[in-house]
């Protein structure tokens, strides 16, 4: 028997359970398996295991950019390709495919050496999101295609509208400066109108104006992300504005 099969036998039941929360059942749970094997644990048992999750990860990289591709460009098929590729680097960048490892509860299954596991490798971003990774390039090989896809979609899609946003917020204020700059030559001015709350817990409100008109306000827990929501929403709403001709 090998050290895989044993490590099988040892782990059925945790494996199963995995399975029925993830929503798809191996039909060679030796891949799942392996998916889970960090190199640390594997260099620590020498020639004993000679399989860790490193090359699973290289296929997972490559099966989630284009199962990623694939869902972003059904469901914002009005999207130029510059926009779609940086909402799909939004979803497969290391933080999120930690989180999602984290949702699917990989983190206590993970096989990590003495040393990776004491300092507190089941919660490192890099680990989990190589293990994510992995996991779907093992599902690839058991399944093909069109399993990957299932898993992939019923883990990511539902985030595919909250990057989306996030990603419309975080480059709002640039993209605002480029609206004005465009018809005017002239960018909007932030200004601060209120701040409440007790010191730990503050709440900001900021102002956009343009030539002393306020277009929007927004607020939020911070200075930056208050100016965003400004931006944001004088966005939404600039073909609405009764600006003075250029």
């Amino acid at each position: 028997m090998t050290m895989l099969d044993a490590l099988l036998i040892k782990n059925k039941e945790k494996l199963h359970e995995f399975e029925q929360h993830l929503g798809y059942q191996f039909k060679d749970r030796e891949l799942l398996q392996e998916s889970l094997i960090h190199s640390s644990y594997a260099f620590e048992q020498g020639s004993d295991l000679i399989k860790d999750n490193e090359n699973l990860e290289f296929l997972g990289d490559a099966v989630l950019d284009l199962v990623v591709g694939h869902g972003l460009f059904q469901h914002y098929s009005q999207m130029n390709e510059g926009e779609l590729t940086q909402l799909r680097s939004a979803l497969v960048k290391e933080s999120h495919l930690a989180q999602m490892a984290r949702e699917v509860g990989m983190g206590p299954l993970l096989l990590l050496g003495r040393g990776e596991d004491h300092s507190g490798g089941r919660e490192k971003d890099s680990i989990l999101s190589c293990g994510f990774e992995a996991l779907v390039g093992a599902i690839f090989l058991d399944g093909g295609y069109g399993a990957a896809e299932d898993v992939v979609s019923k883990w990511l899609a539902p985030w595919y509208e909250d990057r989306r946003i996030g990603l419309t917020q975080a480059d709002a204020k640039s993209k605002l400066q480029e609206m004005l700059q465009a018809i005017f030559n002239e960018g909007p001015v932030y200004q601060l109108q209120s701040v409440s709350g007790p010191d730990h817990d503050r709440t900001f409100v900021f102002a956009v104006l343009f030539r002393d008109q306020i277009l929007a306000q927004g607020e939020a827990g911070n200075k930056k992300k208050a100016q965003q929501n400004a931006a944001t929403r004088a966005i939404q709403n600039f073909d609405t504005f009764d600006f003075p001709k250029p």
